[in-house]
């Protein structure tokens, strides 16, 4: 009997590590599958490498409206949610013509570009206007309309990306192509 549990262990701890050690990669975003001819077609990213660095969740037990006010100065600085949210930070490394494919965010995103260039375009903006940030420029994402980050220069960029979302929530939702921009 023992023999036969401890058999049922090593098969359980088996199964558990093929399972994390999986090459598939999973979207965080809608799934495709099932979808009509003439449906919404998702652009996935290409060539980046992410790697997590942490998440938390923020709240206060005590009221449910959070609510952090920093005043130095000049300097004023205020953080509100209701009732909580999670920070979560993560470094992604943009090969030359890596992209993230068209998506939007839950909240709001604050990009640090650590080394190389990087460009960002908006759905919203009808002449598809690059905006370019170089390695210690940021760029604020409020996630709201559909977006895209590409590396068009020559040399790998490296981004260290905060994402202030609802608890739990994905970071990246994939949404298709506007049609805004040529590519």
């Amino acid at each position: 009997m023992l023999l036969h549990r401890s058999y049922y262990g090593i098969a359980l701890g088996l199964i558990a590590y093929l399972v994390a050690c999986s090459d598939r990669k999973e979207s965080v975003g809608p799934r495709t599958e099932g979808m009509t001819m003439g449906g919404p077609s998702f652009t996935m990213g290409s060539g980046t490498t992410s790697t997590p660095l942490g998440r938390a969740t923020f709240s206060d037990p005590k009221d449910q409206n959070f609510d952090v006010k920093r005043i130095t100065d000049d300097w004023h600085m205020q953080i509100k949610a209701k009732p909580a949210f999670d920070i979560a930070v993560q470094s992604i490394v943009f090969q030359p013509s890596g992209q993230s494919g068209w998506h939007t965010h839950r909240g709001p995103v604050f990009i640090q570009v650590v080394s190389g260039t990087m460009t960002f375009y908006q759905s919203d903006d009808p002449t598809c206007t690059p905006i370019v940030r170089t390695a210690g420029q940021g760029f604020l994402d409020l996630g709201e309309h559909a977006h895209i980050a590409r590396n068009e220069s020559a040399l790998p960029a490296t981004n260290l990306v905060t994402y202030f979302v609802p608890p739990g929530a994905p970071l990246k939702d994939d949404a298709p192509n506007p049609g805004n921009c040529p590519f």
